[in-house]
């Protein structure tokens, strides 16, 4: 069934939801396009990796079995008349976790050139912090190379990525062609708009392929059952009580 939401569903701004929404979004995305571009293209499903230290408490000593085993090596060793040195303390790191950020790339299919990257951005990107600064850096570098980029933002918390002379808008997807920058093709989304049909540029003499982003995101909302958990929560950042008042007439159509 499609979303009941003639645009964007800010239920699935929530942080239990956005992650699977993100997946569920470029693969239908993945999908959608996939038939349109090949054979002479290739779309893939790639991850950006984030790596965050976690919060002290609960404190828990990283790799304790493998501590155990070089206490035991150690003996081992003694035992065969090597020195030992003793250190004179024991600190802990930080324990780590991995947040994997899905994205699309579209590559020529014979040499496997990058052609098109394909961006939804999520919330490590829009935080003030470490991850956004390394997406950044990464988006610089790729503004620098003959690759172009489509950025999908689907969020309306947090800081919108740099962009002189935005529109106000709660959504926004931006098509950055190679051969046109600095300037970039730029489409301001409210939040009771329907998601635009953009284009994803490719390799001259090739002409772009239009997407119905909406069409899209009705896609990756049929199938996993979305209805039947997301409505539970409420979209974050709130919805003002206007806007919470018109989502409520889907919500009791649709939902």
């Amino acid at each position: 069934m499609p979303s009941p939401f003639p645009g964007m569903n800010p239920y699935f701004e929530q942080a239990a939801y956005w992650l699977d929404f993100h997946t569920e979004f470029l693969s239908a995305l993945r999908r959608l396009l996939a038939p349109r571009i090949g054979p002479k293209y290739i779309v893939q499903l790639e991850e950006h990796m984030y790596i965050h230290d976690l919060p002290p408490e609960p404190r828990r000593r990283v790799g304790d079995a493998d501590l155990s085993l070089a206490r035991t090596g150690r003996k081992g060793i003694a035992a065969a008349g090597v020195g030992l040195m003793e250190a004179p303390a024991e600190i802990r790191l930080p324990e780590q976790e991995v947040e994997e950020v899905p994205y699309l790339e579209v590559r020529d299919r014979l040499g496997r050139e990058l052609v098109t990257v394909i961006e939804l951005l999520s919330p490590s990107n829009k935080r003030a912090g470490e991850d956004r600064e390394a997406y950044l850096a990464k988006r610089r570098e790729l503004l620098r190379t003959p690759t172009h980029l489509v950025e999908i933002d689907l969020l309306r918390g947090w800081t919108p990525m740099p962009q002189e002379g935005r529109p106000e808008c709660e959504y926004s997807v931006m098509v950055s062609r190679a051969e046109r920058r600095p300037a970039a093709d730029f489409w301001p989304i409210r939040l009771r708009d329907r998601l635009p049909i953009i284009p994803i540029p490719l390799r001259p003499p090739d002409d772009a392929v239009p997407v119905d982003l909406q069409e899209v995101l009705h896609r990756a909302y049929d199938g996993p059952g979305y209805e039947h958990f997301i409505y539970s929560g409420s979209p974050e950042p709130p919805l003002s009580s206007d806007d919470a008042a018109w989502a409520r007439q889907f919500l009791s159509a649709g939902a």
